[in-house]
């Protein structure tokens, strides 16, 4: 056994320093200490932070004995962030019967919403707002709890002298924090039982009693704590005095100036008897401050810490620990940076990325990982907050077959299974609307359980058959809500596909008794997870629960509906999805097994005393690394302050300590991107810092060019595609032997090529689900309604109502369309009775028509066709919007009105005769202060803009019989955009490629792509 352990001078405290590899150097000193014979470092104690330390340092073990060896009983005090508990020697089954239990955390939540509740009354938020409520200030009890703050210091001295200086919000938010805490306490007292942290500071006092008065006859050593909580700091001060025992902390930097030292602040130590330990001045920002505050709770000086070497070595920090020191300088001391020598502002073997986006970051980042593979037994290592850039690069290593070991693991909100009960929460939420009933049938677990057998099939693929079929069906405007509008729906379905009423009879029994429970306003929380629970295995079977995110989603809903029915906590349906959304992301499932030996992706908690040769840090913008303060929205800032809580500030320190820590690493890259989701992005104060040390004369030297350049290229083909041209097929005449439609000739005359892809090629553009109710929508809606009001002159609104309850329009659209709609109906029919009276009479209406010009069969259907007094025929074409312009008629490009006429004298409706002489939009738009008006295209009275009446029907001809004799009988190509500055459909833009030529030929460079497209 070494002197430096057996003789002791006071507390024996050392630091790794950050580029030695915190887990590597841990053991390398820990070996030849304690290990003086074949079990000696199997009586050695070892306390660390997290049960991740734990893997790390037993994988440096295994690394560091080549054959073997006994390792140390290593336990965890447990990371409150990470969400773990003490380990058995802190925390030892039945011998902690003086020390109340810990009450549940999952109840206390719950019921701490309920008692917000209570206290507010009216003024409560509802649903996902008071438990978000109720988990914040959950964690503002923790926060002080762990720091050893009693409830009553709340009404102690100092914060009554603030209160009168705080603005009413925060001032109604602490009382609000204090009558709930003070209830929840006695509601504790009652059930004898305590909170986690206050349970967690009682095993330290007492091990730390038991320690100081009993020191253990095995060796205990501390390493890589960093909480600085009172009550563990107090224990770590008992461990670094026990007779072999010792603390170990990571890069607590010994080099730094006694003044830089003083200038990070108060941290916890109070300038006078009874002075704040905090100041707004203290640098809490700084990556040593949390050490400072965790020294000064320990009752030690900076000059006790000791480097911790190898036994009877002594070894200064290299050059870049020189360069990291002086990186994170307070303000004050950063005027160095000036004087630095270059040797002392190098950072050899880091290197800086900047990328466009975070795509192109994470493409670049599994270039590097890959990169460093193919180098034997070295190890690469992401180190990022961003969660979404984590999982890209997960998705980019795949390209490679590289399973990256991501130890943060996935949000159970983000799986497969969590998302499944989602679904249902959120169709139920949303009384079956479209997008979410079709995203549940649809998921990739649906149909695997009862529900998707039949008789007329089994499984997954009959399931996926007649749910596309219904998805089909409900593309467009949302429907009424609940199963009927949607059964209706199968029922005409199941005229051309009978299986498919089958199919139908499983859904509407999944859901038949989560509508019975959605009948009660606000149910229980634990019915509405138990028929959640129910429904899902009956949707998917076994599926739901077989792989880690089922079984993590059981012990989830197990533990939520437990608790919910303990409490009694009520939720309306509507608020569950957000509910069980904000719940979810709270449990992490990662897989059970890892991935690649060699590669991983850290959260900042999770790199803490990892070890690698590349290690990449990436994401850091600011907002990202470090992420924003966040402000407790219960305790004010100066509040906490003076109780002795760190302010919002400290988290930036950890984060800069994780930096630090990082770039101790042998190679280092830290990596941007330019731009994020939201636009540009602001470089972390970090990275910012790390270029403003380097200076102008060093920045060039340490940039990362050749990957980012490569990750540009990787997925660009070896040769630059030629330009597309603009689109001119040519069918063959077979192809073009096709019926034309009143309503298609504007388009062949104006975009032959849309004219192609739907009269040719058959493609009809989809709705989306649940889409907003498009001019077409509305349109087929007027004419029903016009056509039965035709047919039997009836009540309009009665009307009306009974064709919008068969289009099963949503309560929404009727609200906002139907005033509209109802103004212009009624203003149609007061023209019809008056003109009726003059002797004008409808004859047909919604009629089928057809003629042949040229051998080629004009189809169409007249919206409506009066008599006029005369004899003669009106041709009336009914607009929900704006009437074409006389201009467009004049040229061609609106000639359905002429079509109508044309096909009436031709005989082509059965059983009218007679001269179309008379030509009107009926348009329902508004018009002035009402809704209604009538627009002719020719010239009539006044107007001296369009066609001359007996010009109109020789003109629509004409221009009939250019387009069959150029397209139909002809074989001219269909070009793409033929009159490019008329507006027309834009159905077909993506499959013509619109915006790869058309800006060529609106510049005049067209002439040069005459090429048929393929």
């Amino acid at each position: 056994m070494q002197d430096d352990v057996t003789e002791r001078g006071g507390p024996q405290i050392f630091s790794i320093a950050a580029h030695r590899g915190f887990a590597d150097a841990l053991v390398a000193g820990l070996v030849p200490r304690y290990g003086d014979d074949h079990v000696g470092l199997a009586r050695l104690t070892l306390i660390l932070p997290s049960t991740r330390a734990i893997r790390t340092v037993s994988e440096a073990f295994i690394r560091h004995s080549g054959e073997g060896l006994l390792m140390p009983r290593m336990v965890a005090v447990g990371d409150l962030d990470l969400d773990e508990t003490l380990g058995p020697l802190l925390d030892p089954l039945g011998a902690g019967d003086d020390i109340p239990p810990a009450a549940d955390p999952t109840r206390r939540w719950l019921r701490i919403a309920e008692m917000i509740r209570e206290e507010r009354g009216a003024e409560a938020p509802k649903g996902g707002a008071l438990l978000r409520l109720a988990r914040e200030l959950a964690q503002a009890m923790d926060r002080l709890l762990v720091e050893d703050i009693a409830p009553d210091e709340l009404l102690g001295p100092r914060v009554l002298d603030l209160l009168g200086d705080l603005s009413h919000h925060w001032q109604d938010s602490l009382h609000l924090f204090a009558r709930v805490q003070t209830r929840w306490l006695a509601e504790l007292q009652t059930r004898d039982e305590v909170d986690a942290a206050t349970r967690r500071n009682a095993l330290f006092k007492r091990a730390a009693m038991k320690w100081k008065e009993q020191p253990p006859a095995h060796p205990v050593v501390a390493a890589g704590v960093t909480s600085a909580a009172p009550t563990l700091a107090g224990l770590l001060r008992v461990i670094s005095e026990l007779p072999r025992g010792a603390v170990v902390l990571p890069d607590c930097d010994l080099s730094l100036d006694a003044d830089v030292w003083e200038e990070l602040g108060r941290a916890g130590a109070p300038a006078e008897a009874d002075g704040a330990p905090f100041a707004a001045s203290d640098a809490s920002t700084h990556p040593q401050y949390h050490l400072k505050l965790l020294l000064n709770r320990m009752g030690v000086a900076r000059g006790e810490v000791q480097q911790w070497h190898r036994a009877g070595m002594s070894k200064g920090p290299p050059e870049r620990s020189y360069a990291i020191s002086n990186l994170f300088l307070p303000p004050q001391a950063s005027k160095e940076w000036v004087a630095l020598p270059a040797e002392k502002r190098r950072l050899s073997g880091v290197r800086l990325m900047e990328t466009a986006n975070p795509e192109e970051e994470a493409q670049a980042i599994a270039l590097l990982i890959r990169q460093k593979l193919e180098e034997p037994e070295q190890r690469a290592a992401l180190v990022t907050p961003d969660r979404a850039l984590a999982e890209r690069v997960v998705g980019h290593l795949r390209r490679w077959n590289i399973a990256a070991d991501d130890s943060a693991g996935r949000a159970l909100s983000h799986t497969a299974a969590g998302r499944l009960i989602l679904l249902l929460a959120e169709t139920l939420g949303d009384n079956l609307a479209p997008v979410s009933f079709m995203g549940l049938l649809q998921h990739p677990l649906a149909g695997l359980g009862n529900a998707g057998i039949s008789e007329a099939g089994q499984g997954r693929p009959f399931w996926l058959e007649n749910t596309r079929l219904l998805e089909r069906a409900l593309r467009g405007p949302r429907p009424e809500p609940g199963l009927a509008p949607l059964a209706e729906k199968v029922a005409a379905l199941a005229k051309r596909k009978p299986t498919i009423a089958v199919w139908w009879q499983n859904v509407d029994a999944l859901f038949a008794p989560l509508l019975d429970l959605k009948l009660v306003e606000s149910p229980p929380l634990a019915d509405m997870l138990d028929a959640l629970a129910e429904a899902g295995e009956q949707l998917c079977g076994e599926a739901l629960w077989a792989r880690e995110d089922g079984r993590a989603l059981s012990g989830f809903v197990e533990e939520l509906r437990l608790h919910a029915r303990d409490v009694g906590t009520q939720v309306a349906w509507r608020d569950l999805p957000v509910v069980l959304r904000d719940a979810m992301e709270m449990v992490a499932v990662r897989p059970p097994y890892g991935g690649h030996p060699r590669v991983a992706i850290y959260g900042l908690l999770e790199s803490r005393m990892t070890r690698a040769d590349l290690v990449i840090c990436a994401g850091l913008n600011e907002g990202t690394w470090p992420r924003s303060p966040s402000i407790d929205t219960l305790i004010a800032p100066p509040v906490l302050r003076a109780l002795g809580v760190p302010g919002g500030d400290f988290r930036i320190g950890l984060a800069a300590h994780d930096l630090a820590g990082a770039l101790g690493a042998p190679e280092v890259v830290l990596s941007r991107a330019q731009r994020d989701a939201g636009g540009p992005a602001i470089p972390s104060r970090f990275l910012l810092r790390v270029e403003a040390l380097l200076g102008s004369s060093l920045i060039d030297d340490h940039r990362e060019l050749d990957i980012p350049r490569l990750a540009r290229t990787l997925d660009t083909p070896a040769s630059e595609a030629p330009p597309y041209p603009r689109p001119k097929p040519r069918p063959t005449a077979r192809q073009r032997d096709v019926e034309i439609r009143v309503t298609a000739l504007d388009r062949l005359r104006s975009d032959p090529y849309q004219f192609y892809a739907d009269a040719i090629l058959g493609l009809k553009k989809l709705d989306g689900l649940d889409e907003e109710p498009s001019a077409a929508w509305k349109g087929i809606a007027a004419h029903k309604i016009l056509e039965n009001w035709h047919d039997t002159y009836g009540d309009m609104p009665l009307i009306a109502e009974q064709v919008l309850d068969q289009m099963n329009a949503h309560p929404l659209m009727r609200g906002l369309w139907r005033p509209r709609l109802m103004a212009a109906l009624e203003w149609v029919e007061a023209t019809v009775a008056e003109q009726r009276a003059q002797g004008r009479e409808p004859v047909k209406w919604e009629a089928a028509g057809r003629f042949e010009v040229d051998g080629v069969t004009i189809k169409g259907r007249a919206d409506r066709i009066d008599r006029m007094a005369d004899g003669t025929l009106a041709i009336v074409d009914y607009k929900t919007g704006k009437p074409p312009s006389s201009k467009m008629v004049e040229q061609g490009f609106a000639l359905q009105l002429g079509l109508i006429g044309l096909m009436a004298e031709a005989g082509g409706f059965r059983g009218l005769e007679g001269e179309a002489a008379r030509f009107e939009y009926w348009s329902l738009a508004k018009d002035g202060d009402g809704f209604g008006y009538i627009k002719t295209p020719v010239r009539e009275g006044q107007k001296k803009t369009g066609l001359f009446p007996e010009d109109f029907l020789p003109e629509t001809r004409r221009f009939l019989r250019e387009a069959i004799a150029q397209w139909i009988n002809g074989d001219e190509a269909f070009t793409a955009r033929l009159n490019p500055d008329l507006k027309g459909y834009t159905d077909y833009d993506q499959l013509m490629r619109l915006d790869e030529w058309f800006s060529r030929v609106q510049a005049g460079q067209g002439r040069g792509f005459e090429e048929n497209a393929a």
